[in-house]
């Protein structure tokens, strides 16, 4: 759904679904046939409120949970029905994650050095000396003098320690990396600094993101083409510019209205969306259209038939009947 700047994209996610046994009667399925692509040098934004199965879509797309149905293409192949364990092993190193927890990301007992060695130990045949010299040429890449990498994860701020998670990643060379939520736990300072590391590396190194985040200010910032999730299901699909520009899904609406500004005029003026209810509980969604009991568009047809994503402008997408 992205423009076409190649014979296929990097990624390719095809009606991917996930969905988890919470009691002998009752599945969650946290995300429900999601579909979309990025090309290779891209970022993709995906958003949403919490819970709305962005974070296990970026785990179920790299196999940390085991798909329950749909298709993941890396690079054109299918990596969903991979059994070999040594194309396995091959896109764990072309496809990394960095995690929304810096601290919890990192093992307390580790050191730096060894925290960030050790993918290199898994996925290269580097000697000692080698590897040692790799992670002090990571810890430079990411504005970290080589000494932090005898300190312990306790040792270094929350920055620091997003940081080392960002070049524990970096450290196999990947091709594509999912960043879930990499600022969501540092201070606002520290936020931006991260942001601009990422597109730094990003055009060094000519890496592929999938970037989610609720931080819609940021998602503008950093994405060429954004998704919009709601309850497990994409109900927008757009460039950057475009989608932040003409929003057509009421709820996407409100979450662009919701972004604050630094005019203090204008914030006083403009015109809020607000939404009524509470976002329905994922183990019994509602019939239809999910976004139909907070909608003031919704109607007979929004609860009978459910809105199939389709394109309402050149690389636009939305799923909504009234659009």
């Amino acid at each position: 759904m992205t423009h076409d700047t190649q014979s296929h994209p990097l990624v390719a996610v095809q009606k991917l679904k996930k969905s988890f046994k919470v009691s002998s009667k009752h599945m969650l399925t946290a995300v429900d046939g999601v579909s979309f692509s990025i090309q290779k040098g891209e970022t993709m934004g995906l958003v949403g409120e919490s819970g709305c199965g962005k974070t296990t879509c970026g785990r179920t797309l790299l196999r940390l949970y085991e798909p329950t149905a749909g298709q993941v293409l890396f690079d054109g192949k299918d990596i969903t029905a991979e059994k070999d364990r040594h194309r396995q092993l091959a896109f764990k190193k072309d496809a990394q994650m960095i995690f929304q927890d810096p601290y919890s990301a990192l093992d307390p007992r580790m050191t730096i050095s060894e925290s960030i060695a050790e993918g290199l130990i898994v996925h290269s045949r580097n000697t000692a000396s080698e590897r040692k010299e790799m992670v002090h040429q990571l810890l430079g890449s990411i504005g970290l003098t080589r000494d932090f990498g005898n300190r312990f994860p306790h040792e270094l701020s929350g920055g620091q320690c997003q940081r080392v998670g960002i070049a524990r990643a970096l450290a196999v060379r990947p091709r594509f990396i999912i960043c879930d939520e990499p600022i969501s736990a540092l201070d606002v300072s520290i936020q931006a600094q991260i942001i601009n590391l990422l597109m730094e590396l990003q055009e060094k190194m000519d890496l592929t993101y999938l970037f989610i985040s609720h931080d819609l200010s940021m998602v503008k910032h950093i994405s060429d083409n954004v998704g919009v999730m709601y309850l497990g299901v994409l109900v927008e699909v757009a460039e950057s510019i475009e989608l932040f520009e003409h929003a057509v899904h009421p709820y996407t609406q409100a979450l662009i209205s919701a972004i604050p500004t630094a005019d203090p005029d204008f914030e006083a003026q403009r015109q809020r969306v607000k939404l009524a209810g509470e976002v329905p509980s994922p183990l019994d969604p509602p019939s239809g259209c999910r976004f139909r009991t907070r909608c003031p568009r919704a109607n007979k047809l929004c609860a009978e038939e459910t809105p199939e994503l389709h394109e309402k402008s050149a690389g636009h997408f939305v799923a909504c009947h009234h659009c």
